[in-house]
């Protein structure tokens, strides 16, 4: 399984971006993205892998409180992408946003340990 983050940049306060992670590998390619729970977490300079959205397994979508309403995950099974679009951007959002794939429910899909596979990463930088 192989996931490819892409979408991040640079963009003012109360902006918007979307990112993208594309799933790859013959996992996917035979059972599809429904196999799988898949997340957005985030790592600024400093600090610790934090969670921010995910839809796990069983299907519905949660989100950390700091960007509840604001962020939106969602998923194209047909495409085997997922998609974090992020509205009303603040400088606190600067990180670098990683997906990830994995057998994910709700008691696991926050912690990073659970998931199985992982995108390089694609940095958001939000300046004031």
């Amino acid at each position: 399984v192989q996931l490819q983050a892409s979408g991040g940049g640079l963009v003012q306060a109360g902006g918007s971006l979307r990112l993208s992670c594309a799933a790859s590998g013959r996992t996917f390619s035979s059972y599809g993205m429904g196999t799988y729970g898949m997340g957005w977490f985030r790592q600024a300079p400093g600090k610790e892998r934090e969670f921010v959205a995910a839809i796990p397994w069983s299907g519905g979508t949660y989100y950390a409180d700091s960007v509840k309403g604001r962020f939106t995950i969602s998923r194209d099974s047909a495409k085997n992408t997922v998609y974090l679009q992020m509205n009303t951007l603040k400088p606190e959002d600067t990180a670098v946003y990683y997906c990830a794939a994995g057998r994910v429910v709700l008691t696991t899909m926050q912690d990073p340990s659970s998931y199985a596979y992982w995108g390089q990463g694609t940095l958001v930088t939000v300046s004031s």
